[in-house]
């Protein structure tokens, strides 16, 4: 099996044994979803209307490719530092095997940053994965089209946005990519890391793919963007960028967050409203 199966195999059957084991997943109490939850794609969009990249932020302890990158850090200290350096979201592993993640680190992440979004980055592919990030506080799910067939895709997706959770469904390759996109999710990524093979990195990727992107829906770069250049090299129809591995390494991450949040967008034309309930 490729690294892609082997992460799918695990993170199946830790949902199998969730859902064997009956656990239930609950919101914290007092708190309603409505007034709890933030919107990513709200974050993206508002961004992109000022003219400007928005940034998702993340929060990670190792990398499969380049092993530990800081496994003793503060989530919490790093979160509210990138939220004081602009970024409109932040991203949290919380797959715990290859990533270094948990819904501990989310949770520290969610109370130390209560006004902007927070993305649960893990391989999903059951529904009981969605409940937990929910339960923690994610106000966004990371889907993986490469990791999914379309009939389960959909279900998940729908999930997701049953919960009022926004959905970000990425891809590498191509034909996966074109299924994200017909997915109808609002937020599509192009990830420039190949995840069956993840030392692998792609930077043309998301010009690559770009053209496929529909005008209603929000564009987000992923991986392989470690400095200003590497941004400003983007097509012009990415919205957003996820970054990860170059923040945990660097000694100001929040120096790198304020030259990609000045990146400039070009004004595009209003697009038209998504379809209701599409997140």
């Amino acid at each position: 099996m490729d690294f892609l199966e082997t992460v799918v195999a695990e993170r199946g059957a830790h949902a199998a044994a969730l859902n064997r084991g009956g656990w239930t997943f609950e919101r914290p109490k007092g708190t309603r979803r409505s007034e709890w939850v933030r919107s990513l794609g709200a974050a993206i969009e508002a961004r992109r209307q000022e003219g400007r990249l928005a940034v998702i932020a993340e929060v990670k302890r190792l990398s499969p490719a380049l092993g530990a990158l800081a496994p003793a850090v503060d989530p919490a200290a790093q979160a509210r530092a990138y939220a004081v350096a602009g970024a409109a979201a932040i991203s949290v592993l919380t797959e715990p095997r290859h990533w270094g993640g948990s819904f501990e680190d989310l949770r520290a992440v969610r109370e130390a940053v209560p006004t902007i979004p927070v993305l649960a980055k893990d391989v999903i592919v059951d529904a009981v994965q969605i409940a937990e990030a929910d339960a923690a506080g994610a106000d966004a799910i990371l889907l993986i089209a490469e990791a999914l067939d379309d009939e389960r895709l959909a279900a998940l997706l729908a999930e997701g946005r049953r919960r009022g959770m926004d959905v970000l469904v990425e891809a590498h390759e191509a034909g996966a990519f074109g299924r994200a996109v017909a997915s109808g999710a609002r937020i599509v990524g192009a990830n420039a890391r190949n995840l069956r093979h993840p030392e692998e990195i792609d930077r043309g990727r998301a010009r690559l793919l770009h053209s496929f992107v529909r005008a209603d829906q929000l564009f987000v770069a992923e991986s392989g963007i470690e400095s200003l250049e590497d941004a400003v090299a983007l097509p012009a129809r990415v919205d957003a960028v996820l970054v990860g591995t170059a923040l945990m390494r660097a000694e100001r991450p929040g120096e790198l967050i304020k030259q990609l949040a000045g990146v400039r967008r070009p004004a595009r034309a209003s697009r038209r409203r998504a379809p209701a309930g599409a997140r």
